[in-house]
């Protein structure tokens, strides 16, 4: 049997779980689509927008977005996203240049 390593977050979840602290919705399926209409509410993209940026931080968001795997486009969107939300956590980055220049 294969082991999982949970995360701090994840060990948190799985205490609740197990001290019976989760409780079952009434009308599950409705409950199902409801939040699968927020999420696709959430992630339907309607809008297009056009910015300027410096060349310097766009290489750099295309640089993290090559790191990542994905289009600097949807990065830019997530990163919008997260910080809307309450979520974007800043993390110092091993080659970030300095900002002196």
């Amino acid at each position: 049997m294969k082991t999982v390593k949970l995360d701090k977050e994840e060990q948190e979840l799985l205490k609740s779980f197990e001290r019976g602290e989760w409780k079952s919705v009434e009308n599950l399926k409705d409950e199902i689509r409801i939040h699968q209409e927020y999420a696709r509410k959430t992630m339907k993209k309607d809008k297009l927008i056009n910015i300027r940026i410096s060349s310097k931080d766009l290489e750099e968001i295309q640089a993290i977005a090559i790191e990542d795997g994905i289009p600097y486009q949807t990065l830019i969107s997530s990163i919008l996203h997260r910080y809307l939300t309450g979520r974007l956590i800043e993390k110092p980055r091993a080659n970030k240049s300095l900002d002196a220049e």
